[in-house]
């Protein structure tokens, strides 16, 4: 009487918490550890499939080990982490995976290993169980630091929409984002993106090779040969700094310039159209995606040019050049005059190339996806372009003022050669030229209908109409 009257004490209605869902792992390796260790963490029990159960090495605290066919029929969801050469002991286990969904990770060492992708090879071996390409993107040191240090982006592929629902809901509970890639047969362009070394970097990065070493050999030539050839000087040491210091800027200014030079060629190409819903060019297209890029490695270029900036004062030859200069005037008697105009240009030139680079970070800080994700459209647009353009402004007029009337001199053009600043002075001009006659109010308005939805369809601008309220 005593027991009965003891269970009689629990309140009523309440129900005993449901079972989690248990999830099998194929594969004992660092993703298949760090995988199912997140999963214990989020709340799945986890069951490991070994060929070798009794020796697989340490795994997560609370997770199971057993035969692959053991564990196997114990899931409804089979993560196979494991790689393409090992899928041998697949068709043993096909029975007991019948009407399961794969999950496969796994990846290739380069591409075009295999006439197929993996994922669609293991849907050849077992048929009747449902594929699904997921989590070949996410690596096991981002699975272990967390969905904050993670790269949290899944891409998913798949014939089944049952299953791939199944893998989006388990991605979403590891506090992923999924992106849906269609079908089984887009799992080859899957399998291929953990392959990619930077492809939004290859065109900056070339570009940014390309000027450096352009512009390294053509001041080299001008500077250290024709002083070794024109005067028999050796100043070869400053390669070191000098001649650094005159690159870097260059790059940084030419590569800024290439960020708006797209976009005002783009809105150039719809005014001569009429319209905004015809295609650029695929050239054109590739340009305006990796801006944002060019600007990260012109911002980097600029950080360069000022830290060389800033080592000047300290370096041995100018404190020798000083040192010389003063005993000079000592032994002469005599004291420079002062030049009202040289300060105020070394000042304007100092005070311009400061709130260039201000702005310059800005923008850097800015294209950050944590900084721009808090920004609204017109705010981030505002940053990016107004300020963008104030930003090539200011640098441009801090090379002009650097040159000021240099040009004018005769011993300037070294083997009748341009110094290197005059010729990174071109595309910024022209882009600042072009984006000035875009903000006339005329053109301005013409390109404003344009881009809302207007289309110039007769042949002398007659017959308009919009395509979109």
């Amino acid at each position: 009487w005593i027991r009965s009257y003891c269970m009689s004490l629990r309140p009523l209605g309440m129900e005993p918490p449901p079972e989690r869902e248990l999830l099998c792992i194929f594969g004992t390796g660092d993703l298949g550890r760090s995988l199912g260790q997140r999963l214990l963490q989020t709340g799945y029990r986890v069951v490991y499939g070994s060929r070798r159960p009794h020796s697989c090495g340490p795994l997560p605290p609370g997770a199971q080990v057993m035969s692959h066919t053991e564990a196997a029929q114990l899931a409804a969801v089979v993560i196979v982490c494991v790689h393409r050469e090992h899928y041998d002991f697949m068709e043993e286990v096909a029975p007991q995976l019948k009407g399961k969904v794969l999950v496969d990770v796994s990846n290739n060492s380069k591409k075009g290993l295999y006439p197929e992708s993996n994922a669609e090879f293991l849907q050849s071996l077992i048929p009747a169980a449902s594929v699904v390409k997921a989590f070949n993107t996410v690596s096991a040191w981002s699975l272990q630091n967390g969905p904050s240090d993670a790269h949290r982006q899944v891409f998913l592929c798949g014939d089944k929409a049952e299953a791939k629902q199944a893998v989006r809901e388990l991605a979403t509970r590891l506090g992923l984002s999924v992106l849906d890639r269609g079908s089984l047969s887009a799992a080859r362009e899957v399998e291929d993106f953990p392959l990619q070394l930077f492809p939004e970097w290859r065109l900056p990065l070339c570009i940014a090779t390309g000027l450096t070493a352009f512009f390294f050999f053509y001041l080299l030539i001008r500077d250290v040969i024709y002083a070794y050839v024109e005067q028999d000087k050796d100043i070869s040491f400053r390669i070191m700094v000098s001649l650094a210091n005159k690159v870097f800027p260059i790059v940084s200014l030419i590569m800024l310039s290439l960020c708006y030079l797209p976009g005002v060629m783009a809105a150039i190409l719809q005014l001569y159209r009429g319209t905004k819903y015809r295609r650029f060019p695929d050239w054109l297209d590739h340009w305006m995606l990796c801006r944002k890029q060019l600007g990260l490695l012109a911002l980097g270029f600029a950080f360069l040019h000022v830290l060389y900036t800033l080592l000047i004062p300290i370096r041995y030859y100018v404190r020798y050049k000083v040192t010389a200069h003063t005993v000079l005037q000592i032994r002469e008697n005599k004291t420079a005059v002062f030049d009202t105009t040289s300060a105020w240009r070394t000042d304007s030139y100092f005070s311009v190339g400061i709130l260039g680079f201000a702005l310059y970070v800005l923008l850097g800080i800015t294209s950050l996806p944590s900084v721009s994700n808090a920004l609204s459209w017109r705010e981030f647009s505002f940053v990016q372009s107004k300020l963008g353009h104030l930003t090539l402004l200011l640098c441009t007029l801090h090379t002009y003022l650097y040159g000021w009337n240099k040009f004018l001199r005769p011993s300037t053009y070294k083997w009748c050669t341009p110094p290197g600043y005059m010729l990174c002075l071109v595309v910024p001009s022209v882009v600042l030229v072009l984006k000035l006659l875009m903000v006339l109010p005329c053109v301005d308005r013409s390109l404003g209908r344009i881009r809302q939805g207007w289309e110039r369809t007769g042949p002398e601008g007659e017959g308009t109409k919009p395509l979109m309220a």
